[in-house]
């Protein structure tokens, strides 16, 4: 091991060729959120420190045990991003879109901090694509939001994963809920730290991983179970949009997101071959949320936040690239500078129509040049010397099959493109 200066604990460095991988699995959970309207927004990575208390939920591990605070220099407490929803209301609200045409449809990726004891597939800087829909209460609005993830891991070609559904009921029937919910854990043997989070949010205490509180709230009262006529017709009504699209779910009545500010909807993607960190995704209805952070509207809004280090993880446990192995699709091989100079221009021609090239740099002869070409994974080479310069001639190899034809040097480009079907 190298003495020399390391990656903080908990936080992976993406490098080639798995980086590659990395964003395309990134590119492509984007890619169906763009294709439903969602617009990028790109949101500062540190907040407010009491943007997250209020909008994460001060009762959560999130707030109360796993995130990054600290003093600037002004001496304001300032938090770096544990999750993207309270920021996205944040500048929706500081910018007035909930004034605008609704619902806003958004979209963000980047990384986000939590101060967790690392492990495969749980980061202390961890990666997330997600969007939010903010200001209707559609039901069909709460199945686009579902199937644009379900839609982006087929895109990928995940297969074994399965889709958990529920609803956390709305303020018609929470509180009645909680009331019930909090006498029955009561009467339970809790620790001090686990009763005063029964107080404070009582559904946190069926989210405990611990399994001997998982034992004693096996019996507890389930929201499902309890839920107002107009909180069921909302979920009925989801289901029935989620079977007409033709999006697999199982309806999980157990199922406690980790945050705060879910209401009705709430959903979770798990993958099997992930071990202990098998949820790949998720997400929910927040009503409310908005005005809670100083929105002048009590505007609903739905979203989710799919992680993309655990969707890669997925897709190695299931065997699949989500990228191609090769990192270019031609590489030049120049045999003397003034070759080099003509295989610039060629490069530059190439790269300008989209198709990937590089080049052998430094001088090399054909046998290591050659061996650079075999590395990079192209799928051609072109390889031009002083006499094929003089000719006006290059040399196309498939690198694959290892058959060689001599070309015009004048339409290089549009041979290549032509065999590589562009």
């Amino acid at each position: 091991m190298s003495s020399g200066f390391q990656a903080p604990r908990g936080i992976p460095d993406y490098i080639p060729p798995r980086s590659a991988q990395f964003q395309a699995v990134r590119d492509t959970l984007t890619r169906a959120a763009q294709l439903a309207g969602y617009q990028h927004i790109e949101l500062p990575i540190f907040e407010d420190t009491g943007l997250f208390a209020r909008g994460v939920g001060e009762s959560t591990d999130v707030v109360s045990k796993e995130m990054y605070t600290f003093a600037d220099r002004g001496e304001r407490s300032v938090t770096l991003r544990p999750e993207g929803t309270a920021g996205v209301m944040r500048a929706i609200i500081q910018h007035g879109l909930d004034r605008g045409a609704l619902p806003v449809k958004l979209t963000y990726a980047g990384p986000f901090f939590r101060y967790e004891k690392p492990q495969e597939g749980r980061y202390r800087q961890l990666q997330q694509v997600g969007v939010e829909a903010v200001g209707v209460d559609d039901p069909a609005l709460d199945a686009e939001v579902i199937a644009i993830a379900d839609e982006a891991y087929r895109r990928l070609g995940l297969t074994d994963y399965r889709l958990e559904l529920t609803s956390l009921g709305d303020d018609t029937c929470r509180p009645q809920y909680r009331e019930l919910l909090q006498e029955f854990l009561f009467g339970l043997d809790l620790d001090e730290e686990t009763r005063q989070r029964a107080e404070i949010n009582p559904l946190r205490v069926l989210d405990d991983k611990r399994p001997h509180i998982k034992d004693a709230t096996a019996d507890a009262p389930l929201m499902l179970d309890h839920l107002s006529d107009s909180a069921r017709g909302h979920f009925e009504q989801v289901r029935a949009h989620l079977d007409r699209l033709g999006v697999k779910y199982e309806v999980n009545p157990r199922m406690v997101r980790g945050l705060d500010y879910y209401t009705k909807t709430t959903f979770e993607f798990v993958h099997d071959g992930l071990g202990a960190q098998s949820g790949i995704g998720g997400g929910g209805r927040y009503d409310g949320l908005l005005q809670q952070l100083g929105g002048k509207q009590a505007l609903s809004g739905i979203g989710f936040g799919l992680g993309v280090d655990r969707t890669l993880l997925a897709l190695e446990a299931e065997n699949i690239a989500a990228a191609p192995d090769s990192r270019v699709d031609v590489f030049g091989v120049p045999l003397g500078e003034p070759a080099m100079d003509k295989l610039v221009e060629v490069a530059a021609q190439l790269r300008g129509e989209g198709v990937r090239v590089d080049l052998a740099y430094g001088g090399k002869g054909l046998k290591g040049a050659m061996k650079s070409a075999d590395r990079s994974g192209a799928a051609f080479a072109l390889v031009l010397g002083e006499r094929e310069l003089a000719e006006g001639r290059i040399e196309l190899k498939d690198l694959n099959t290892g058959d060689q034809q001599s070309i015009p040097l004048d339409s290089a480009a549009v041979v290549v493109r032509e065999r590589l079907g562009r």
